[in-house]
């Protein structure tokens, strides 16, 4: 390869790494070799462009030679492999791994088709099976944490607890449950093979795909006056589902509110401040800590409307990220009691950004995030005030507000003591 064809490559490369870390669109060739000459670039240093020659500072040049081995890598595929190769894949390959390298499983690279499905997920309808699934990054183990009404995997008699085992011919983990995800999406009508674990014992379902419609809440009134409220993810409306939930209870004579989390693995921050806004007044929902100290606080407005009511929160081993930042500002600044397990520990938020001309995206940790009265989550989670275990194995699967459930039983109990005064 010419010099000259080299640091234009290089250039390339360049542009793909700062579009990763800035979030921008990639310059096309056109763009970055028609400049004026010695046309100041915007970071300061002098970029020349004369024909099919690029002149730059040592600094950009000994930069660029960062990347002169995965040129050197490509040449050397072109010229050996057996086949030709497709450049676009393989660069999309170099940025994943990019990401991957940071060694953190909440940042990664999102390519074209899962950024779009990503977006997809948080429309509220999707063609699929019909189930929610939380991966465990430390046990590998695939969860399913809620099975939609109506939907394919419901019908075949999936429950909430199964391990999610393969997908057609792809053992699943918590490292391949994007993949399999994917698969099990697809075209309404259509089959896939899924094996789940319950009990220890494997079995095998033919779920027939379908367009699922999915709700974040769902709600309805105890006994004695007491609103239960079921979120199941920060994502989409529920902010607004939550709101209506809670009005609706509220116009039923609601005293005391059960909000249960558990399962809920998070999703936007903005969610959870919406719905913390419904309760708490002017302050701190959550505040974010970066790697060099710097703080930036996620704040509650207040209406003079906010509910004052005795709440309990309901919490277990899967409840992370957005679920434990509303979990601990209610717990520090409304007196909520939690009840269950100890959460998951999420607490590290990411921002998602889209990358490139062809809609690819990434998702990386930008910060810690601490509870209003600085209560550190990450790797710790939410402790309860009452710390209270499900059965092993016991059922897993209960309708919505059966007292059954040993935990629901036991906010239950607790809030019946706030009501009365105990």
């Amino acid at each position: 390869m010419t010099h000259s064809k080299k640091i234009v490559v290089l250039l390339l490369c360049l542009a793909l790494c700062a579009c990763l870390l800035s979030g921008c669109m990639i310059l096309p060739l056109q763009a970055m070799t028609g400049m004026l000459p010695a046309e100041s670039a915007s970071d300061g240093k002098t970029v020349q462009a004369d024909g099919d020659s690029v002149v730059i500072s040592r600094e950009q040049y000994e930069r660029y030679q960062q990347f002169d081995q995965l040129i050197e890598m490509m040449d050397l595929v072109d010229q050996i492999y057996y086949q030709d190769v497709d450049h676009s894949a393989m660069l999309q390959g170099a940025a994943a791994g990019l990401l991957e390298a940071i060694d953190d499983p909440y940042t990664f690279y999102y390519t074209p088709e899962e950024f779009s499905k990503m977006w997809e997920d948080d429309e509220g309808s999707y063609a699929g099976v019909g189930i929610q699934i939380s991966g465990n990054y430390l046990t590998q183990i695939c969860t399913i944490t809620r099975v939609f009404e109506d939907g394919p995997a419901m019908a075949a008699g999936v429950k909430k607890g199964d391990i999610l085992y393969k997908v057609e011919d792809l053992f699943v983990t918590a490292d391949t449950l994007d993949e399999a995800v994917s698969i099990m999406r697809g075209t309404p009508g259509t089959d896939v093979n899924v094996s789940f674990i319950r009990n220890g014992e494997p079995f095998d379902v033919v779920l027939t795909r379908a367009t699922v419609q999915v709700n974040r809440v769902d709600h309805t009134m105890l006994d004695g006056g007491i609103g239960y409220i079921y979120l199941y993810e920060f994502a989409g409306t529920c902010a607004d589902e939550f709101t209506a939930a809670v009005k609706d209870l509220s116009d039923k004579g609601m005293k005391g509110l059960i909000i249960d989390l558990r399962d809920n693995g998070g999703g936007w921050v903005e969610s959870a401040r919406q719905i913390g806004d419904l309760f708490l007044d002017a302050g701190t929902l959550c505040y974010l800590e970066d790697k060099a100290g710097n703080r930036e606080y996620t704040k509650t407005t207040t209406d003079h409307q906010e509910l004052q009511l005795p709440m309990v929160i309901l919490v277990n081993e899967n409840t992370a990220s957005s679920s434990e930042i509303l979990s601990g500002a209610l717990q520090d600044r409304a007196g909520a009691t939690v009840v269950g397990t100890q959460s998951f520990g999420k607490g590290i938020v990411q921002v998602v950004v889209g990358v490139g001309e062809d809609g690819a995206g990434m998702q990386v940790t930008q910060a810690q995030y601490f509870t209003p009265n600085g209560h550190a989550v990450h790797k710790i989670g939410i402790t309860p005030d009452i710390v209270v275990e499900m059965p092993e194995d016991g059922e897993t699967m209960f309708e919505l507000g059966d007292l059954n459930d040993a935990q629901l039983a036991a906010a239950y109990e607790a809030m019946q003591k706030l009501l009365s005064g105990e």
